[in-house]
């Protein structure tokens, strides 16, 4: 079977590489190979089209391959809330929460993560064209050739190059703009720096098809628990993570990892509450990614909602 993420070298769908890389999906009598597809729409079209078994990737970005939830699933959280870090040059001196400090600013941010950014913004009473606050891709030459693996650590790159005025991405990109002096953390939306809705936009998620549901329910099932196991190896010895780290990033990267992973933990639980459903699919709405009302288990595959305990 083959699971996709969307980013490699980052700590966001840490948690289904390590369950390739650790041995917990083989425990589980899972073949699992681990693949790159960036960005998330496309992993989610991959998905879609049966290339795929899995994705670790945004919850909230699911209706993009599967609208209206029909065909797709969330079947567990791969961490709680939404991840990403606004990021701004240090120069500016921004002050932590301040989110006004964006404007006039251009900002890169990966497509429909992007989403996120643009809700927060309008829940912050900032209006992205009366206050001049451009949203933009991270340039290419910052992301690598091919295959792109580090959203965030090029967006780290494109930010102390001065080719972008900030960014909103991941923990990893954060740590390092953070770590080399030249950015400056203005909103952590994991941990309530944002507007209070802010925290349910997303979450990092195991995502799956009905597809491959009605197909193999005890592969999902397996998958799962492998996750679960993951997460409890994780929180019981974070160094696992600079061993997973050495065999899918950079040496400085493999370095920080741990750091990070071990600040994430408290947010290392599979489950999916209904009130992170209410928030994430209020959140679609508003973007344009959902156009009628969904139920709770129209988006997540309940039947194996026992596992998240296992």
């Amino acid at each position: 079977m083959k699971i996709a993420i969307p980013d490699m070298i980052s700590n966001s769908y840490f948690p289904a590489a390590a369950a390739v890389e650790l041995g917990f999906f083989k425990e589980e009598g899972l073949d699992m190979t681990l693949e790159l597809i960036y960005p998330v729409n496309r992993t989610l079209e991959v998905l879609r089209d049966g290339g795929i078994d899995f994705v670790g990737g945004s919850a909230h970005s699911t209706p993009f391959a599967f609208p209206g939830w029909k065909g797709g699933k969330l079947i567990a959280a791969l961490a709680q809330n939404t991840y990403w870090f606004l990021i701004l040059r240090a120069d500016l001196k921004a002050k932590k929460g301040d989110i006004n400090a964006v404007k006039g600013l251009k900002i890169g941010a990966a497509p429909l993560v992007d989403l996120g950014l643009k809700r927060l913004l309008v829940e912050s009473g900032i209006d992205e064209t009366r206050d001049n606050v451009k949203i933009v891709p991270v340039p290419m030459e910052f992301l690598g050739e091919g295959q792109i693996k580090n959203f965030g650590v090029g967006a780290a790159k494109a930010l102390q190059a001065g080719a972008i005025d900030g960014f909103w991405a991941n923990g990893m990109g954060a740590e390092v703009a953070v770590r080399g002096g030249w950015g400056t953390m203005v909103i952590d939306a994991r941990r309530s720096d944002g507007p209070p809705k802010s925290i349910h936009y997303t979450m990092p998620a195991l995502i799956t098809s009905d597809a491959v549901i009605a197909r193999e329910p005890d592969a999902v099932a397996a998958a799962v628990r492998a996750l679960v196991k993951t997460q409890k190896a994780l929180k019981a010895d974070v160094s696992l993570a600079t061993r997973v780290g050495r065999k899918l990033f950079p040496d400085h990267e493999a370095s920080l990892i741990a750091d990070i992973v071990q600040r994430d933990l408290p947010f290392y639980d599979p489950s999916i509450s209904r009130e992170f459903v209410n928030g994430m699919t209020e959140f679609q709405h508003h973007m344009g990614l959902l156009d009628r009302p969904v139920s709770y288990e129209d988006v997540v595959a309940t039947q194996f909602s026992q596992h998240w305990t296992s």
